[in-house]
This record gives structure tokens, sequence and C-alpha cells, in this order.
């Protein structure tokens, strides 16, 4: 029982810690919190006699099949979002408009859309996956009883990863959900293989972003 509560309390921190701090901005630079929240994560694993492997990511699983499905998964992700579910939302209820500046310094600024093009992928593909669907989700899931612990997990992983994006607006946190269970699934679907959901989300970013660049949404 002690045990359990220690792991819990630890886990919790975890979570806290690689969630809370990268909004903090103590770092005064563009991402400036990726190398110390994955040295913070490198150091959790070492602690607990682990590696970055034990969250699905290595460099050796990465291959051509999880590049093409991740791709085609984060097509479809993206289309369904923005051509289907987000008209039909709008439609039926009218979300308020949030004012996100970097949205709007983003059209026709080629050097920002490189910059964020490139950061999409590193951060918003290969970081953060491996915080929330990598890190997060392990930890979780093992505090849960095993008849649970994938459903459930699973579940908190993707609120945490919406809440997250709670500096975008409802329509954001909605996206974030809707868009993260579908980056979880495409890694749950390939043996928690986290290069699947790495590629599917920097796909899904490199689209919004080049939509937001050309000023379509």
């Amino acid at each position: 029982m002690a045990t359990n509560l220690k792991n819990i309390i630890l886990t919790a921190l975890a979570i806290c810690v690689v969630t809370i701090l990268p909004h903090l901005e103590i770092i005064p630079l563009p991402f400036g919190y990726v190398i110390p929240i994955l040295l913070f994560i490198w150091l959790y694993l070492k602690f607990d006699k682990k590696n970055f492997s034990s969250l699905g990511f290595s460099f050796k699983t990465f291959n051509l099949k999880s590049f093409l499905i991740g791709t085609i998964a984060g097509v479809l992700i993206f289309s369904f979002l923005y051509f289907i579910f987000f008209p039909l939302l709008n439609y039926i209820v009218e979300l308020p408009d949030t004012n996100v500046e970097l949205y709007d310094n983003l059209k026709a600024n080629t050097g920002l859309y490189i910059f964020l093009l490139i950061m999409g992928w590193l951060v918003g593909g290969i970081y953060v996956e491996i915080v929330f669907h990598g890190f997060i989700f392990t930890y979780i899931e093992k505090l849960l009883p095993r008849r649970i612990s994938l459903t459930v997990g699973f579940l908190i992983t993707n609120l945490i990863f919406a809440l997250y994006h709670f500096q975008l607006g409802y329509d954001g946190v909605i996206n974030a959900f809707l868009a993260g269970i579908g980056y979880h699934i495409v890694i749950l679907m390939n043996k928690k293989n986290l290069w699947y959901g790495i590629i599917c989300h920097a796909i899904f970013d490199t689209i919004a972003l080049t939509f937001l660049y050309l000023g379509y949404i």
C-alpha cells in the first residue's frame, strides 16, 4: 500500500513537472523548455531503471511503414476534424473566438512558417509524443488495475493532453483531445511504437501550419 501511494505521488508530481513547467516560460527562449523536460524524463527513467525504449521510443524502431502509416493517419485525422467535425460542431453550437497572436503572425510570414514547421516535427512530433503518449501514458497505465489500465490510462492521458492546450481556447482543447486520441490509437495499433504517433502528429501540424500560413484557417 505504501509503495503504491509512493508511486502515485511520484507519478503525479512528474506529470505536473512536464505539463506545467512549459507554460511558466522560465527559460526566455522559444521552446526553451524542451531540453530540461527531456532531461527530467531521462533522469526519472534512470531512477526507475528504465530508458526511452520502455516508453516506445527508439531510433531503431523507425521504418518506412511507420512513416507511411503515420502520414496517412495524420492526413485523415486533419481532414476529419477540419472538414467534417468542426463544421458540424460550429453549426450546432457557436464556440467563442480565441485570439491566438501566433496564428495571425504566421499568415504570409515565410520565416516564421519555416521555423514552426521545423519545431512542428521536433517539438510537436518527437517531444510531445514522448512526453504524453510515451511517458505520461506509460506511468499512468502502470498505476491502474490491469483490466482497466489501457482504457482509463488512454482517456486520462488524452484529457491531460487536451488541457495542456488550454491557451488555444475551447476549440483548441477539443481539437487536441480528438487529435490526441487519433495519434494514440495509431500508436496502440502498432505495438506502442511512438514513431507512428510522432509522424502522424508532425504531419497533422504540417498541414495545419500550412493552412494557417496560406490563410485558409
